[in-house]
């Protein structure tokens, strides 16, 4: 379909399904609920579409929360392509009939998705006997070309909305697109995937909390993943675990350990932990662990960020409001000029109600949302990374009720916070960021002297002739407190290696000497000044 045809038929549709409102901001004569008609309208677009509107189902920050629910019911129901087809696009990629590749080659799909479809496999052994057994996924054929004539018509949309509705550029439409776009890419290249599979993998390999399964790159190409087949029960069939006599609250207290270590230890989190890509190893049900597929969607956090999520997390349950706030200034999120004071009152008015809970009841991703939706009327930007933490969070929080409805989160979680917080303002953690960043600044400075000082030579930054002047003066304090300037970075350097020493090797026989020198050079020091 061309361009035009496409966005005649996304006219029609819009249209049909009375989607006016949402530009003009009036409502819609036809009786269903807004959420409900543009679900509707996605689903009669197409898979592209469908993937965007499950995107902003986890961005209740950026739309109403009775549609973000109503998106969060979209499912990608796409009929599998042919596996014919499948079986042309494997060989094209690795050169070989799948005959030779595969001992066996299911032609019925697993699943099918919007972007690929899966298929099962055995490789072969060096005898050429069937092997492990696999799964192969195949992006669908034509789909980047689809995809990228779907954003282009979504980005003309976007900048349409932008000039003609007021209420639609609050929503910052062309920053969705885009936002969307990134997501999508990252989904198209099963390479990418295969790369996060196998870091989580190395992150949890020997855990018996969760398994990762093996990615085998010689058949892996950026249309192709294969990978091993797992061999585990869906988290959906929980009557099925019942009956096997799963420990419930085991299983849902180690989903949420994984998550917050994930995020904090390894800051590294599979971001997309709905229940079909979760399978239950249960053949300990007293110790019941998970086995986690797909792969396309993972998050990363800012140090600045972890250390956010952790304080308000920890100033969250001491009820200090206060820190909470401080900690939205101290980060820029809240632009300078507006109150702590009007910002921590705010804060204890969504804060206060979550209290009257039991703390089973007490949700963290719940806090979370609560606290972006007010922080925005304080002109907080949003921050995509944390939105999909939330998202995440919200996912698994979710999963773990249902399984065991009395779960205490801030009993598996505070422990490993607290953990966190002391490893990274440890003696031995500030050594090692100093290891780092001294031989760095050590190169910086001079350059950043000598810079300086050619400027104020030009006579650029304070203006011409009281520039010179500075500048002479300058040079005369360097050439007279040389002598000093060189007795006391060299103290200083035996003081930082003592330092050095004392957190690394406390018991080194150059300890006390290096210390001694020190304290001698700053005595020679002080009788120069």
């Amino acid at each position: 379909m061309s361009a035009l045809g496409r966005l005649w038929r996304i006219h029609a549709t819009y249209r049909r399904f009375g989607l006016k409102e949402f530009l003009s901001g009036k409502p819609s004569n036809d009786p269903r609920p807004r959420g409900e008609r543009l679900r509707l309208a996605l689903e009669s677009l197409g898979p592209v579409f469908i993937k965007l509107g499950q995107a902003l189902s986890t961005r209740p920050d950026i739309v109403p929360q009775d549609i973000a629910d109503e998106l969060a019911k979209l499912q990608d129901r796409v009929p599998p392509f042919d596996s014919a087809q499948a079986k042309v696009l494997i060989e094209a990629a690795l050169g070989k009939p799948v005959s030779e590749l595969f001992a066996t080659f299911e032609n019925e799909p697993m699943a099918a998705a919007s972007v690929a479809q899966v298929h099962g496999a055995q490789l072969k052994n060096d005898d050429g006997a069937p092997g492990m057994r696999v799964v192969v996924k195949v992006l669908r054929p034509g789909i980047e070309a689809k995809v990228a004539e779907d954003i282009a018509v979504m980005y003309a949309l976007a900048r349409w909305a932008e000039r003609v509705s007021p209420l639609a550029r609050r929503l910052r439409p062309l920053a969705i697109v885009a936002e969307f776009e990134h997501i999508l890419t990252d989904e198209l290249d099963l390479m990418r995937e295969g790369g996060n599979a196998c870091l989580l993998r190395r992150n949890w390999l020997g855990s018996p909390l969760i398994y990762h399964p093996i990615v085998f790159w010689d058949f892996t190409r950026p249309n192709l993943l294969v990978m091993e087949r797992i061999e585990g029960i869906s988290i959906r069939e929980l009557d099925r675990l019942r009956g096997m006599g799963v420990d419930f609250q085991v299983l849902a207290e180690r989903g949420v350990e994984i998550f917050f270590k994930q995020t904090f230890r390894d800051n590294f989190f599979h971001a997309d932990m709905h229940p079909g890509n979760i399978f239950v190893d249960a053949r300990n049900p007293a110790e019941p662990s998970y086995l986690a597929v797909d792969f396309g969607i993972v998050g990363q956090l800012t140090q600045d960020h972890q250390r956010y999520l952790a304080e308000n997390f920890l100033a969250f349950f001491n009820r200090d409001y206060r820190r909470v706030a401080e900690l939205h200034i101290e980060s820029g999120w809240i632009p300078e000029g507006n109150s702590i004071e009007a910002f921590e009152g705010a804060i204890r008015t969504i804060c206060e109600p979550i209290w009257q809970r039991p703390l089973k009841d007490i949700s963290f991703g719940f806090f979370l949302l609560r606290l972006f939706q007010v922080a925005r009327r304080f002109n907080y930007q949003v921050q995509p990374e944390l939105v999909l933490l939330q998202k995440t969070l919200l996912q698994v929080e979710g999963l773990g009720r249902q399984l065991y409805d009395e779960l205490d989160l801030w009993k598996t979680a505070k422990p490993i916070l607290e953990q966190w917080m002391r490893d990274r303002l440890s003696p031995q953690a500030l050594a090692q960021q100093a290891k780092f960043q001294l031989p760095v600044l050590a190169q910086a400075l001079p350059r950043i002297a000598e810079r300086t000082l050619r400027e104020l030579e030009r006579g650029e930054g304070f203006g011409g002739a009281l520039a010179r002047r500075q500048h002479a003066a300058l040079l005369h304090a360097v050439e007279s407190s040389g002598r000093r300037t060189r007795w006391a970075l060299l103290a200083g350097s035996l003081l930082l290696s003592g330092t050095l020493l004392l957190t690394l090797a406390p018991d080194s026989p150059l300890l006390w000497p290096v210390t001694l020198m020190a304290g001698a050079l700053f005595s020679g020091w002080r009788a120069l000044r």
